[in-house]
């Protein structure tokens, strides 16, 4: 997560003032090609603030599909991780307070020590600031000596540690997402 905050309601203001903080701080106004930035229906995504802002920056607005359950994928998945961490307060929180500090744990637990199994159990800043691919060889590299040396433990070859290439909301479109990214290591690292 590159930007979050906890307000007490839903307010297209806060989107805004969100979108623009976390524009400047991942340094959108240098990247040759932005980002799009992906939401539900809502009206608070739709809104003429929010969109002013969106189109000020150089970000495409994207929208799920009315009853396409899997559109919002990863929001959903991300909601579930946060809902069933063991933390997470069954009877609701306290105050806002209480809220803000449980989000700044989770999205630094989220971010720095969640391994993810969609990005080759790394944590989502290790792939965000690109470590995952150094971090990945080495594990290949650990991986490739550890049968050299016990090869009867081993019945086939080695976890494919290939870092991910670009992850999108939906795989049918991953023809139009190759054409607009640059190719991360596309290479198979060899078992």
């Amino acid at each position: 997560m590159v930007g979050f905050e906890v307000h007490e309601r839903d307010d297209a203001d806060h989107a805004a003032h969100l979108v623009k903080r976390t524009a400047l701080a991942e340094g959108l106004h240098a990247m040759v090609d932005k980002p799009v930035l992906h939401g539900d229906n809502g009206a608070t995504l739709k809104a003429t603030t929010v969109l002013a802002m969106l189109h000020w920056l150089g970000v495409k607005p994207s929208y799920s599909r009315p009853r396409v359950s899997d559109d919002n994928a990863y929001v959903e998945s991300l909601f579930r991780t946060a809902k069933y961490r063991p933390e997470f307060p069954n009877k609701g929180f306290a105050d806002l307070a209480d809220a803000r500090g449980w989000a700044v744990r989770f999205v630094h637990w989220y971010n720095h020590e969640h391994r993810h199994s969609g990005i080759q159990y790394v944590s989502p800043a290790q792939r965000h600031a690109g470590q995952d691919t150094s971090i990945l060889a080495a594990r290949h590299v650990l991986y490739s000596e550890a049968r050299d040396r016990h090869p009867r433990r081993w019945s086939r070859g080695t976890r494919n540690w290939t870092p991910v290439g670009a992850v999108t909301l939906n795989p049918e479109r991953d023809t139009v997402v190759a054409a607009h990214v640059p190719a991360r290591n596309k290479q198979p690292l060899a078992a």
